[in-house]
């Protein structure tokens, strides 16, 4: 289960991957459990980027009644 803290920063990568700071302790947590996973731009830079399992925990949770 993912405090809201991790929740909250699932949603960042997912809505503002560039935004995010990699030191962020929450983000240690998502790489884990592979819901987030670093990808190396050309530049040499990593981002963070939602998985397949985070995509769907992201719909499952956002899912409307």
């Amino acid at each position: 289960m993912l405090s809201p803290h991790e929740f909250a920063t699932l949603m960042l990568v997912k809505a503002s991957p560039d935004q995010i700071g990699l030191d962020r302790e929450e983000l240690d947590t998502l790489l884990e459990q592979q819901l987030v996973a670093l990808e190396k731009l050309a530049s040499g830079v990593h981002r963070p980027r939602v998985t397949h399992d985070g995509e769907t925990l992201l719909h499952a949770m956002t899912r409307k009644r």
